[in-house]
C-alpha cells in the first residue's frame, strides 16, 4: 500500500485527523459500503473512495458525491473491522472539497434537504427527506425506490407526517446563534 510520500501528498491532506492515519490499513473488505443507508446514491462506496486516496486521485475523490451522501449515522464506523473513522474522514473530505472549489447546490442538495428539516422539525423526517431529495434530483429513482419507502411505511419504520420536537424553539435559536458564531450549518 501506497505510503504518505510527496508522490501522495493528497493521502497525507485526508488522514491530518485524529485517527486518520488508520485509514492506511483499510483492507478493502467492504464492511462500509454495505453498511451506508445511503450507499446506493454514492458514485463510489467509502471503500472505493478510500482506494481512489490511495492512488492520489485527488480531483476525482474531492468531486465526488459519495460524502455529502453520508448521514453521520457512523455505522460503517462502528463496523469497521480496522476501527478507521470513516465518517471523520467523510467531513474532512467534504472540508477538502469546499477549499477546493468543488462545493456546489447539486452535490449538497440532500445536506440543505436534511437541514432544512432538522431546522422545520427538531429532526429528520424521512420519508420527507427521501421524496424531496429524490424527486428534485434523482426523480427516475425515487420511482424505483417507492416500493422500499411504502414497506418501510407499512411495516412501521418510517412515519407518513414528520413529527416536530418539543423545544422547537428553543432548538432554532440554538442554530440561529451558531450561524451567527460562524457555523456551516
Amino acid at each position: 500500500m501506497p505510503e504518505e510520500t510527496p508522490t501522495n501528498p493528497f493521502l497525507a491532506e485526508v488522514i491530518a485527523i485524529p485517527g486518520g492515519e488508520r485509514l492506511k490499513s483499510c483492507i478493502q473488505c467492504g464492511t462500509c459500503g454495505g453498511s451506508c443507508p445511503s450507499g446506493e446514491a454514492m458514485d463510489h462506496t467509502p471503500r472505493e473512495l478510500f482506494a481512489m486516496i490511495m492512488a492520489g486521485m485527488r480531483e476525482e475523490v474531492l468531486k465526488s458525491n459519495t460524502f455529502w451522501f453520508c448521514v453521520s449515522c457512523y455505522y460503517c464506523t462502528i463496523r469497521c473491522p480496522q476501527d478507521i473513522p470513516i465518517t471523520d474522514i467523510m467531513y474532512r473530505l467534504k472540508r477538502l472539497a469546499i477549499q477546493a472549489g468543488y462545493y456546489t447546490a447539486s452535490i449538497t442538495g440532500f445536506s440543505e434537504t436534511f437541514v432544512g428539516q432538522v431546522e422545520t422539525y427538531g429532526r429528520s423526517f424521512e420519508l420527507g427527506l427521501a421524496t424531496g431529495h429524490y424527486l428534485r434530483h434523482h426523480p427516475i429513482q425515487s420511482i424505483r425506490m417507492s416500493p422500499l419507502m411504502l414497506g418501510m411505511v407499512t411495516r412501521g419504520r418510517m412515519s407518513f407526517t414528520p413529527k416536530r420536537i418539543q423545544g422547537i424553539r428553543q432548538l432554532r435559536a440554538i442554530l440561529r446563534r451558531a450561524k451567527e458564531l460562524g457555523g456551516a450549518w
